[in-house]
C-alpha cells in the first residue's frame, strides 16, 4: 500500500510518499480502507521530533474510510461499511480503560503518535475503535470530528464543568479545538466570547456562534474581556495557545474561574503568580483528549446535525507536504484533510 512515512524528525522534506507492505490483520481487528486523513497540529510536532516516536513513523490521527475485512472474532460489523476510527489506542483492560477512563491508561496515546496513524491506504485497528458513521455525513467531515471535537467536549464538561448561561473564552476561533468548543459552549446557551487573527477569520467564528470576537493581533484579550463583561472576567477559558496567551487568559478569569487547557502550540513555559492562583481561587486545569464514552456522546451532536464539522481545505495524500507548509503558515479556519 501507499504511505507517507518519516524516517527522520525534521521539517516537510522528511515526508516521504512510499510503498509499504499492508497491514497484517489480526483475528480481533477490522481492516479499513482509509478515505479521509485530517491532519493537528500534532502531525507537525511528530515530524519535528517533540513526542520521540519510533522511526520510520506514519502520521495521522482523524481518519475515516471503509471496512474492507473483518478479523475472526468480530461481530456486528460488515464489508464496505463507512466508518471513522476512535483516535486513540488503549489497552482496554486495565483498571482505568474497564471503569471507562480510557484516556488514564498507562498506554494511552493518539492514534499518529507513539503508534502509527491514518496517512496510509489501509489500517488494521481493533474493534472497539471503529464507529459507524451515517450516509448524510461525508468522509471528510467526518474525519475532521473526531480529536478535536473529543477534546473540547472533555474540556469543557469533563473537565470545567461547564453550566447554562456560563461565560466562555475561547481561544483560536479558527483551529480545530476553537472551532469544537465554540459550537459546544452554545449548546449548554453560554455567552462565547473568542479570539481570532484576521477579519475574516472574525467573521467565521460569529458564523460559528461567537457572540463577542477579540482580534488577538490588535486587542489585548484581558482588556476586551473585562470591558465584554463589566469586569467580571469569564467562568471559563479554553485555552491551547500557550505562551503566547497564557497571562491574557489569566486576566479573563472571574475568581474562581477556571482555566482548562490541552495543548502548548507556542510553547509550554509559562508563569503564574500564587497569590492570585489563591486569591481569587482560581482553578487550573490540564486535559487530555477524552474518553470512549464522551466520544461516543459528542458523536451522537454531530450526527444529528447540533455540531458541525468545518473542513477548510483537502489534499491528495501525495502533496502531503504541501499541506504540512499550509498548516504551518495557520492560514486555515477548520481542518485540513488528507485524501486518499
Amino acid at each position: 500500500m501507499k504511505a507517507v512515512r518519516i524516517h527522520q524528525y525534521g521539517g516537510p522534506e522528511v515526508l516521504k510518499y512510499e510503498d509499504v507492505p499492508d497491514p497484517a490483520l489480526r483475528k480481533d481487528q477490522v481492516l479499513v480502507r482509509v478515505k479521509a486523513c485530517a491532519m493537528n497540529h500534532l502531525d507537525l510536532w511528530v515530524r519535528k521530533g517533540t513526542t520521540k516516536s519510533p522511526l520510520p513513523h506514519i502520521l495521522g490521527s482523524d481518519i475515516a474510510g471503509e471496512i474492507v475485512e473483518v478479523g475472526e472474532y468480530v461481530t456486528g460489523y460488515k464489508l464496505g461499511q463507512r466508518v471513522l476510527l476512535a483516535p486513540m489506542h488503549f489497552c482496554n483492560h486495565c483498571a482505568q480503560c474497564t471503569a471507562g477512563r480510557q484516556n488514564m491508561c498507562r498506554e494511552y496515546t493518539v492514534l499518529g503518535n507513539l503508534v502509527d496513524g491514518g496517512n496510509c491506504e489501509l489500517m488494521a485497528v481493533p474493534e472497539v475503535n471503529v464507529i459507524p458513521i451515517p450516509d448524510s455525513l461525508g468522509f471528510n467531515q467526518a474525519a475532521s470530528v473526531p480529536l478535536v471535537f473529543l477534546t473540547a467536549f472533555h474540556m469543557l464538561t469533563g473537565r470545567a464543568s461547564i453550566r447554562p448561561a456560563n461565560v466562555v473564552l475561547v481561544l483560536g476561533a479558527n483551529s480545530g479545538v476553537g472551532i469544537a468548543a465554540i459550537q459546544i459552549a452554545k449548546l449548554f446557551n453560554a455567552t462565547v466570547i473568542a479570539t481570532a487573527g484576521n477579519e475574516k477569520k472574525i467573521e467565521r467564528a460569529r458564523e460559528l456562534g461567537a457572540d463577542h470576537v477579540i482580534h488577538h493581533y490588535k486587542q489585548k484579550i484581558g482588556e476586551e474581556v473585562k470591558k465584554i463583561t463589566k469586569r467580571e472576567g469569564v467562568d471559563i477559558v479554553v485555552e491551547h495557545v500557550g505562551a503566547s496567551t497564557w497571562d491574557e487568559s489569566v486576566k479573563s478569569l472571574k475568581p474562581g474561574g477556571a482555566l482548562v487547557t490541552c495543548g502548548a502550540t507556542t510553547g509550554p513555559d509559562v508563569k503564574i503568580d500564587l497569590r492570585f492562583l489563591y486569591s481569587k481561587q482560581f482553578n487550573l486545569l490540564g486535559s487530555y483528549m477524552g474518553t470512549m464514552g464522551e466520544l461516543n456522546e459528542v458523536l451522537e451532536h454531530v450526527f444529528s446535525g447540533k455540531l458541525k464539522p468545518v473542513v477548510d481545505r483537502t489534499f491528495p495524500l501525495k502533496d502531503v507536504r504541501a499541506a504540512h507548509e499550509y498548516m504551518e503558515n495557520s492560514e486555515m479556519f477548520g481542518k485540513i484533510v488528507l485524501n486518499l
